[in-house]
């Protein structure tokens, strides 16, 4: 891949000068969805499968993106100062932002950089592409300019940059997975404190296969939003009854004991759906540490039901991915992963039963939607590095 990067770098920009190659990871979440703005328990791994970028500074401040993943776009041009979004440079308001991000925070940056991007995330599958550019364009910054940043400040300025600059109001899990990866851990993340721990994965006899259900969303204009502002006004309301700063601080006995004081029906379930999927994040880590996959697996299939059935964010692609998944031999557990409305399952299949997997859940689900969904058997990676 270095190679190849280097290879379209030298035909757009020129060959010669200090040019670097870096790498940063996508991520799938294991269990824990819709937690992380809610104060709760995420468990997420890095992958690795990512973003790649060849990078050289420029002698004045211009900045020139390429994207492999899309080059009819051509190189999209903008300069250090007066960073604003503008629809027309399409993804690369995702590194513009990173750097609008970091001069906000009050690092300099005088010169301009040349850069070729690729990432090897399926696009808009849920995986976050979007973190892993993010984190990524952050790591180059802080690596060319000599910027001291641990890798956790490193992620927060990326979702400064998602919220503020793209207008997607995510929590912190995409950013804080990407940059945090360790090969072979997931990460037990609580989103209210930062505090995390690393989980060794040790999955002996099964792997984790990502189900892509290939039905394109956009965060930005889906309803990711909505979602968001209806868990906190539920949370508003039970602060009038209880003293709570986050849904993520209820238990199951708490919340059904004062969810009565939510005043809508929808919201009484979006909040039930932020409550216990925390719960059941904490009770999955504890399985999986005790050895238990059975019991994990069973957590998963749980967490997408409450998706389904509680937050509303899985629609047909991914119910029939999950659902069928169900039904097949040496799965233990499936679920959606991600925002939702598209995107992508993750299941822990057995090693005897992956082929049979793909070949059944791949062909009811095209005879289901009408259109194939693809399948990555998936290894857990590191965080950003230089190649």
């Amino acid at each position: 891949m270095k190679e190849q990067l280097l290879q379209k770098f030298n035909e757009i920009f020129g060959a010669g000068g200090d040019i670097r190659v870096y790498f940063a990871p996508g991520r799938v979440n294991l269990i824990g969805e819709h937690t992380d703005y809610n104060g709760g328990h995420v468990f997420p791994c890095a992958l690795t499968i990512g973003t790649y970028a060849a990078v050289r500074k420029n002698t004045d401040k211009t900045l020139r993106f390429y994207s492999m993943n899309f080059e009819h776009l051509g190189v999209i041009t903008s300069f250090v100062e007066g960073l604003t979004k503008k629809k027309e440079d399409d993804w690369a308001n995702y590194p513009k932002g990173v750097i609008w991000a970091l001069q906000q925070k009050g690092y300099i940056i005088e010169q301009g950089m040349d850069v070729v991007y690729f990432g090897n995330i399926p696009n808009a599958s849920g995986l976050s592409s979007s973190a892993s550019l993010e984190v990524l364009t952050g790591y180059i910054l802080k690596e060319l300019f000599h910027f001291e940043l641990y890798m956790i400040e490193l992620a927060l300025i990326s979702q400064y940059a998602e919220n503020k600059f793209i207008g997607v109001n995510c929590g912190i899990m995409d950013q804080f997975a990407v940059a945090m990866g360790k090969k072979d851990h997931a990460i037990f993340l609580d989103t209210s404190n930062l505090a995390c721990e690393y989980a060794p994965i040790k999955l002996d006899n099964a792997k984790i296969i990502i189900a892509c259900s290939n039905k394109k969303r956009g965060l930005g204009d889906s309803r990711y939003n909505e979602r968001r502002s209806e868990c906190e006004e539920a949370l508003k309301e039970l602060q009038t009854v209880i003293a709570v700063k986050a849904l993520g601080d209820l238990s199951e006995e708490e919340f059904e004991a004062h969810k009565s004081a939510i005043g809508d029906p929808v919201r009484i379930k979006r909040a039930k759906h932020a409550v216990y999927e925390n719960r059941r994040t904490i009770q999955a880590v504890k399985a999986l540490k005790a050895g238990n996959i059975a019991e994990f697996g069973q957590l998963m299939n749980a967490s997408h039901i409450s998706l389904r059935d509680d937050y509303e964010v899985t629609g047909i692609e991914l119910d029939t991915l999950a659902e069928t998944a169900w039904q097949q031999k040496g799965v233990m557990g499936s679920r959606m992963t991600g925002a939702g409305f598209g995107g992508c399952t993750v299941s822990i299949v057995e090693n005897e039963y992956t082929r049979e997997f793909i070949k059944a859940v791949g062909k009811t689900y095209e005879e289901k939607i009408g259109y194939k969904a693809d399948f990555y058997v998936v290894d857990i990676g590191n965080g950003p590095g230089r190649l």
